[in-house]
C-alpha cells in the first residue's frame, strides 16, 4: 500500500472526496475485477485520530484493503485520472 489522497479534514474523508471530486459512496466491493475502467477504487480507513484514503490500484492492492480488519472502512469510485493526480500514482 502507499498511494493516499490526502484531504484538508483528518475524519470525513469519504465525504470530502463525494463533495470535492464528485466521489460516490458504494458498498463493500466483492471483486477489482468489476470496478469500470475510467473510475478508481477508493478506501478510506478509519484509524481512530485520522482517516486514510486509499487508492486500490491493482488486484493485490484490493486484496490487502479487502482482508480481514477492525477498524472501519468507506468506499467509493471516483474519476481514475483525478485519483492518480491526488495521489501522485504513476505506473
Amino acid at each position: 500500500m502507499g498511494w493516499y489522497i490526502d484531504t484538508e479534514v483528518n475524519k470525513g474523508k469519504a465525504t470530502y472526496i463525494e463533495e470535492n471530486y464528485n466521489g460516490m459512496i458504494i458498498p463493500r466491493p466483492t471483486s477489482f475485477d468489476k470496478v469500470p475502467d475510467s473510475k478508481a477504487l477508493i478506501c478510506v480507513v478509519d484509524n481512530g485520530f485520522f482517516e486514510a484514503a486509499g487508492y486500490c490500484f491493482s488486484e493485490r492492492e484490493f486484496e490487502v484493503f479487502t482482508a480481514p480488519d477492525p477498524r472501519p472502512k468507506t468506499w467509493l469510485l471516483m474519476d481514475k485520472e483525478k485519483a492518480e493526480e491526488l495521489t501522485g500514482y504513476n505506473k
